[in-house]
């Protein structure tokens, strides 16, 4: 069941890198729920290749196909498949890396694991695996939009670069403005000009994407191995390069007191239980509270770089190898809508199994 997330709103995907195609299939998402290919487009278009020069210049359309589960508009009730072709495999340029193992590729352990693997383009191991995450993803936006609830990434650090500025003082509509989809030009400017350098360098660069979703109603999260946070970590760190997860006040929490992390309850004039601070992210005891969530989720550099490193072949023998093809150098422009999809996902399945929790 490696290949399938989620509860009630299920997705399994399928796919590899080269091969002919990658898809989802999307379980459990309510009949009558506007949908159009459209909209799955849009999220599929933010996704991917060759959208600037700061990310691969694979160029594939993704165009998205729907199979089944929707009807004249509407969601039917019945599993939604959907599939996007490959169209520019270019795979010989994988044919040198056919016996060597990749440094921080996974070609050693899919070996270990399953006695053989894809070399081309990682096969199954390939970000290309996150087209299908993206395209249920945006199903799931459009379920959570009925309910008044939004997700938004954002890339908020690349490198050492890092955007200062809390999401509350941002312009979150401006993320799509540039092509490294930070909401503050200055910043990006400062973030596009380092990923310049680590392309023309034949190197890559790592960071940070942030996330946001608002209009969560308390009780999502299911005590006690299901709570929300550790369901929204495994789901981020199950992206490809995620390297870290971080909710609410975070890693930066442990420099407070308990007088000054504590979120405090009070009512506002319309009767509705909220809290003065926001240090737990929106969730306590792995349970919304109603507050907004927000996260980060830290990328590591692309791992290949075309520059020569020492490894070793399948036989054990040290060779050199330098990286070929076409690959990004710097993730984090295109992992935004990622992110978006699997908050998305998390969401929309709690949002089912809370429906059933109580009359």
């Amino acid at each position: 069941m490696s290949n399938s997330y989620g509860k009630l709103f299920r997705i399994t995907t399928f796919g590899e890198s080269h091969g002919a195609a990658v898809g989802v299939i999307v379980d459990g998402c309510p009949a009558g729920l506007d949908i159009t290919s459209e909209e799955i487009q849009h999220a599929l278009d933010r996704r991917r290749p060759g959208q600037s020069d700061i990310t691969t210049p694979r160029k594939e359309e993704d165009k998205v196909t729907i199979l089944s589960g929707v009807f004249e508009g509407k969601t039917t009730g019945t599993p939604i498949a959907m599939v996007v072709n490959n169209k520019d495999q270019h795979s010989h340029d994988y044919s040198h890396i056919a016996q060597a193992f990749r440094p921080s590729h996974a070609d050693y352990t899919y070996t270990a694991k399953y006695g053989t693997r894809d070399y081309r383009g990682g096969g199954r191991s390939s970000a290309r695996e996150t087209v299908a995450r993206v395209a249920a993803g945006a199903l799931a936006a459009k379920l959570l939009q009925h309910y008044g609830i939004t997700v938004q990434g954002y890339v908020s650090q690349v490198g050492s670069i890092k955007l200062r500025k809390p999401y509350q003082k941002l312009d979150l509509s401006q993320v799509d403005s540039n092509k490294v989809r930070c909401p503050d030009g200055k910043t990006a400017a400062r973030m596009i000009g380092l990923v310049e350098q680590a392309r023309d360098s034949l190197d890559t660069i790592g960071g940070v994407v942030s996330c946001v979703v608002k209009g969560v109603p308390a009780g999502l999260g299911e005590p006690v191995f299901d709570k929300l946070h550790a369901e929204l970590g495994k789901a981020m760190l199950s992206i490809n390069a995620v390297k870290g997860f971080e909710y609410g006040s975070g890693f930066e929490g442990v420099k407070m007191r308990g007088s000054e992390h504590n979120d405090q309850f009070y009512t506002d004039e319309e009767g509705n239980i909220r809290t003065r601070t926001n240090n737990s992210g929106g969730i306590q005891g792995g349970i919304s509270n109603g507050q907004d969530i927000y996260f980060n989720v830290a990328f590591k550099p692309v791992a290949t770089i075309l520059q020569p490193q020492t490894t070793i072949n399948d036989a054990g023998e040290e060779i050199t190898l330098q990286g070929k093809g076409r690959h990004d150098p710097c993730v984090l422009p295109r992992a935004v809508p990622i992110v978006d999809a699997m908050a998305a996902l998390v969401i929309a399945d709690f949002l089912l199994r809370q429906k059933v929790n109580k009359v």
